[in-house]
């Protein structure tokens, strides 16, 4: 029976893993597209009130992990560092959906592993196997495929994507390198505590500055929609819960089954999108996605097998 509950547990947990991040991917979508909401700083910036909200809760009251402090200066610049890089990685995704099908946006964003061991590599030196970069090379060539049948291509779009892309696999290599010490280590909710606070710092000014009518027409659309504020709502807090999921289904199962999980959920969303927004796609689109797809399959295979 215990064993029944915890996989039940488990089975919940992935579910809602799934629903948020594919959730917050297609509101972010609607908004940014469809609706008219075309202020993607402003958006990541309600995302991290959210995460700084949602996480102190979650660490303070419910006590889902145990509170843990910055205990230098050192530390505190550290996470300030992690922090820009983490605003860049998420602007940078939406403001390509603005421009881009979410099911391209998804193909571009599997190629995550390929940045993630280039920048390894030029941080650290450390070399991988040859079967693991040579299972790099589909990951790269999928996206290069779908790019050529991407009947809505937009390159301003594309290099945004591929500047988020990038920017996601630098945060993970620089938080391993510059939190690796015991003394200051943190979990990702704790993290997350941190850092949200400070990319509100950061994507304040920067949507004054840059989104200079964010506020007007935002109340604007307010006035016109009547649930314009619950969507702004339901999507910041999908965004804390794709990050608290992550973090629940990686502490009950294991990276690697995150891993083979995320490269599902892609799948998935790539299905539901298509299906909501009726963006066109073609056989060589796909074709190149799921090349992607295994390439990314293949590079977790090989990194398990030649650690």
């Amino acid at each position: 029976m215990s064993s029944k509950k915890q996989a039940i547990f488990i089975s919940s947990l992935i579910i809602l893993w799934y629903s948020s991040n594919i959730g917050v991917l297609l509101l972010n979508k609607f908004l940014l597209s469809n609706y008219g909401f075309r202020f993607p700083i402003f958006l990541t910036m309600c995302h991290m009130a959210a995460c700084a909200i949602l996480s102190y809760f979650s660490i303070v009251f419910l006590k889902i992990v145990p509170l843990q402090t910055i205990k230098s200066k050192s530390q505190f610049v550290k996470i300030a560092t992690l922090s820009v890089v983490f605003c860049g990685s998420v602007v940078g995704g939406n403001i390509s959906l603005r421009y881009l099908a979410v099911s391209f946006n998804q193909a571009v964003g599997a190629t995550t592993p390929f940045f993630t061991a280039l920048f390894a590599y030029l941080a650290t030196l450390k070399r991988e196997a040859w079967v693991t970069y040579a299972a790099l090379v589909p990951v790269v060539a999928g996206v290069v495929i779908a790019s050529g049948g991407e009947p809505s291509f937009h390159f301003f779009g594309f290099v945004m994507c591929i500047s988020a892309t990038a920017a996601r696999a630098f945060k993970s290599v620089l938080q391993g390198i510059l939190l690796s010490s015991e003394g200051e280590k943190l979990n990702s909710m704790n993290l997350l505590l941190y850092m949200s606070p400070i990319a509100i710092l950061v994507l304040l000014p920067a949507a004054l500055i840059m989104e200079p009518n964010v506020v007007d027409v935002t109340l604007s659309l307010g006035r016109e929609h009547k649930f314009m504020w619950l969507l702004l709502l339901v999507n910041s807090v999908m965004a804390y819960s794709a990050n608290l999921s992550n973090f629940l289904v990686t502490k009950h199962t294991s990276a690697l089954t995150l891993q083979v999980l995320g490269n599902a959920k892609g799948a998935v969303a790539v299905v539901i999108s298509i299906l909501l927004f009726k963006n066109p796609v073609t056989v060589v689109g796909i074709a190149g996605y799921m090349v992607t797809v295994m390439g990314v399959v293949a590079y977790g295979e090989a990194k398990r097998r030649f650690r």
